[in-house]
């Protein structure tokens, strides 16, 4: 069992990487959190309101292709762990803009990883690169099989083209330069906090809102879903534990359809606002197919809990209603978000600082 003093986590203002910094807070007194982000469009400070004050928390604005930014980091914090969550994730927006992807997925990794093996040059004793990816690197599933460690990549997309190549290129700096790493890759996660481009905060909002339910295709696709603080623990479980060089699949063993999550959105949705049984399925708007749409993604989550005794702690229909119930009570969260009026609050909170 490892344990770390100073932790690095990019992307830590965002969806996961909130929870991430604020599992680590709690789980582990004895160390600190340097938070560094760019504060995207999907990067919002508010997500961690709460812990902003701690003394074992700092937040850096930047960007992780910034070479002599990341240096002076480790410099001044003597990480002796990264937990590299900072990435381009949307696959709409990987189609329309891959050029970005490429560069801090791939480029914004490799600086990174750079860093820390010129940081930790005289020696890696404990310390750990963990890099958190996606099973979108493996392709596409039929109707049967599941994602195994050892599934031959077969990326469909501009942005999981981009998350393979940064999980060769961590491998590649393990095996050239001893650089102690572990990878995860994850199904779709869900939870509070997601930025509302992502299926299930968008439906959630569109229902309120009574506004169109885009579907793609015949909303057939298969995804899996794993709770956003499952995750968070997983991610806690394999920083302290889990073999260096090794990769874990994490999944939340609940695989639904598309149209399928939808309808039972509706359900809860509705049920919340007092409307009707199924008043909100008129909205439901079949649109033209993604470009390179995977038909399933499923994970073989076995290795993890096998090894390091890690399983999902709640069933998808229980947190599937946590979740809606969290976005209809954090309404003003979701409407800010929407609108763009969280970034003030960076401006608000750290613009006099620069």
């Amino acid at each position: 069992m490892r344990n770390f003093k100073s932790i690095l986590v990019t992307g830590g203002a965002g969806f996961i990487g909130s929870h991430v910094i604020r599992k680590l807070l709690i789980n582990r007194p004895e160390a600190k959190v340097v938070n560094l982000d760019a504060l995207t469009y999907a990067g919002n400070l508010t997500n961690l309101r709460d812990v902003e004050t701690n003394s074992r928390y700092a937040f850096v604005k930047g960007d992780i292709q910034d070479a002599a930014l990341i240096e002076k980091l480790f410099a001044d914090y003597t990480f002796d762990a990264v937990v590299h969550l900072a990435a381009e994730s949307h696959v709409d927006r990987s189609i329309e803009n891959p050029m970005a992807f490429l560069q801090t997925n791939i480029l914004g990794t490799a600086t990174l990883l750079n860093a820390a093996r010129t940081a930790w040059a005289e020696g890696f004793g404990d310390r750990i690169f963990y890099h958190i990816s996606t099973d979108e690197v493996y392709g596409s599933l039929e109707a049967d099989g599941l994602f195994t460690e050892e599934t031959a990549y077969d990326p469909r997309s501009p942005y999981s083209s981009s998350k393979a190549s940064s999980d060769h290129l961590v491998r590649s700096w393990h095996h050239t330069y001893g650089l102690p790493v572990v990878i995860s890759n994850c199904s779709n996660n869900y939870g509070a906090f997601q930025f509302p481009e992502k299926l299930i905060p968008l439906m959630i909002r569109n229902i309120r809102d009574e506004m169109p339910l885009p579907i793609y295709g015949e909303g057939i696709n298969v995804r899996d879903w794993l709770w956003v603080e499952d995750h968070a623990s997983a991610i806690d479980i394999i920083l302290h534990a889990g073999a260096n060089g090794r990769t874990y699949n994490i999944g939340g063993l609940n695989e639904w359809k598309n149209i399928d999550l939808v309808h039972e959105l509706i359900r809860l949705v509705d049920k919340a606002l007092g409307r009707p049984e199924g008043y909100s399925k008129k909205l439901i708007t079949f649109v033209k197919d993604r470009s390179g749409h995977d038909l399933r993604y499923a994970i073989d989550a076995s290795r993890i809990e096998k090894e390091l005794g890690w399983t999902p702690s709640i069933k998808f229909e229980e947190g599937l209603a946590a979740t809606v119930d969290w976005y209809l009570n954090n309404g003003d969260w979701l409407d800010s978000v929407t609108s763009g009026a969280y970034q003030k609050y960076y401006e608000t909170m750290y613009g006099n600082r620069e």
